[in-house]
C-alpha cells in the first residue's frame, strides 16, 4: 500500500517538465492534495460547479486557479486558491514538489495558459467547506489510482472530431483530461517511472 512517506520520496528525486514560457503564458496553479487514513492515503479532487463561463465546467479538477498579482508566486496561488475553495489552509501542510507543466485546451482549442501542478500533504482529515465554484468534495483512494484495472475510457466529440480518452470512474465521477495527465504523472512516479506531462487535454 502507497504511503505519504513513498510519495515524497519520489517527489524529492523528480524533476518535472516544463514548457518553454517565450511566449506570453497567463498562469494557473493546481494542489494535489494527499492525506493518511486508516485505509490508505487519500487524494482530494474537487467536482466543480456548472457554470457556462468555465470551459472545465462540471469537470473533477484538483482545487486551483489563475495566479494573480497579490499572489507571490505560483505556489502561493495554489495555497490560496485552496483555502477559496475548499476551505482548507495549506500553509499548515507540507510541499512534496511539483508536477510537469500543463499547456491548457479548453473545449477543443490551446488556451494561452499553463497550468503549474504542485503536490502537498496535510496530516490529517480536515473540515472542509466548498464555495461556489465547488460542487463536491471527493477524496479518492490513491490505491484505487494506482490500479489500472480501474482505469477507463471516455468518448469525447467535439466538431468533427471523436475520440476515446483515457479516465478513471470513481462511484459516479469521472477524472479525466488535465487532471487525469497529472494524475498519471504521479501514478507514474510511484510506479518508479519517470512520469512528466505526457498528457496533452482537448477539451
Amino acid at each position: 500500500m502507497p504511503s505519504v512517506d513513498h510519495l515524497a520520496e519520489m517527489m524529492r528525486s523528480h524533476t518535472p517538465r516544463l514548457l518553454d514560457r517565450t511566449e506570453k503564458l497567463k498562469v494557473a496553479a493546481v494542489a494535489a492534495v494527499v492525506r493518511p487514513s486508516a485505509d490508505g492515503v487519500k487524494v482530494l479532487f474537487i467536482h466543480r460547479a456548472e457554470d457556462p463561463r468555465d470551459p472545465w465546467s462540471g469537470h473533477m479538477a484538483f482545487p486551483g486557479g489563475r495566479v494573480e498579482a497579490r499572489d507571490a508566486d505560483s505556489i502561493a496561488a495554489a495555497i490560496r486558491e485552496t483555502r477559496e475553495e475548499v476551505a482548507l489552509d495549506l500553509s499548515e501542510g507540507s510541499l512534496l514538489g511539483r508536477l510537469s507543466d500543463v499547456a491548457a485546451v479548453g473545449r477543443g482549442r490551446p488556451l494561452s495558459l499553463v497550468v503549474e501542478p504542485y503536490v502537498f500533504a496535510i496530516k490529517e482529515h480536515p473540515d472542509l467547506e466548498p464555495n461556489h465554484e465547488v460542487a463536491e468534495i471527493v477524496w479518492v483512494p490513491l490505491e484505487f489510482l494506482l490500479d489500472r484495472s480501474n482505469r477507463s475510457t471516455l468518448a469525447w466529440k467535439h466538431g468533427e472530431v471523436s475520440v476515446n480518452l483515457p479516465c478513471y470512474r470513481y462511484n459516479d465521477h469521472v477524472i479525466w483530461g488535465l487532471t487525469f495527465g497529472m494524475v498519471d504523472e504521479l501514478v507514474t512516479l510511484l510506479e518508479g517511472g519517470t512520469g512528466g506531462g505526457r498528457w496533452m487535454d482537448p477539451r
